[in-house]
């Protein structure tokens, strides 16, 4: 896989929500260059079994996963345009086709972080930038974008250099605060 593809899908962990209630049956959902009615529903963290590589489940899977479809089925037919075409405010993944992008959020930074959509997107307009959360994330790519790079070019680590690659998850482990699994 490229640094670049596993790079956005560590990113995409960054887009979710930290939780106080518990997840509704029919969340909203943000629409192609439009607002969602209402904000997708968070969820109460639960004590669980740590998935693989040590990270907890997601408790808010389920309802990012209805999100995401919903999303999907709404841009349905323009999947593989750019998501900056799809969607209002992209920044960071421009280039990355719209159902890539839906992915990549869902899978990979809400994972990451074990938040919801919420967490960096303020409910009635998802291309506001007014949660810092957001504006954090991005920051975040960079770096990861930084780190990635410096990666490929140190010499004397095993391996190939398109090997060396770290994602949220390398940090995050599925908790916000890096340091909340430790």
């Amino acid at each position: 896989m490229r640094p670049t593809i596993l790079f956005v899908l560590v990113l995409a962990v960054a887009c979710a929500t930290a939780t106080t209630a518990p997840p509704q049956p029919t969340p909203s959902v943000p629409t192609a260059q439009s607002t969602p009615a209402a904000a997708p529903p968070a969820a109460t963290p639960v004590a669980a079994a740590p998935r693989a590589g040590g990270m907890p489940p997601n408790p808010n899977q389920e309802a990012n996963d209805q999100v995401a479809k919903a999303v999907l089925e709404r841009i349905a037919g323009r999947e593989n345009e750019p998501a900056e075409q799809v969607f209002k405010n992209i920044q960071s993944l421009k280039g990355v086709p719209a159902g890539r992008f839906v992915r990549v959020m869902n899978m990979g930074f809400s994972r990451a972080l074990g938040v919801g959509c919420l967490h960096c997107h303020y409910g009635p307009d998802y291309s506001s930038d007014e949660k810092r959360q957001k504006l954090a994330a991005r920051e975040m790519m960079a770096m990861n974008k930084m780190i990635n790079d410096r990666l490929q070019s140190l010499q004397n680590l095993e391996g190939k250099p398109e090997e060396h690659v770290i994602n949220c998850s390398t940090c995050h482990r599925g908790h916000v605060d890096p340091a909340g699994g430790m």
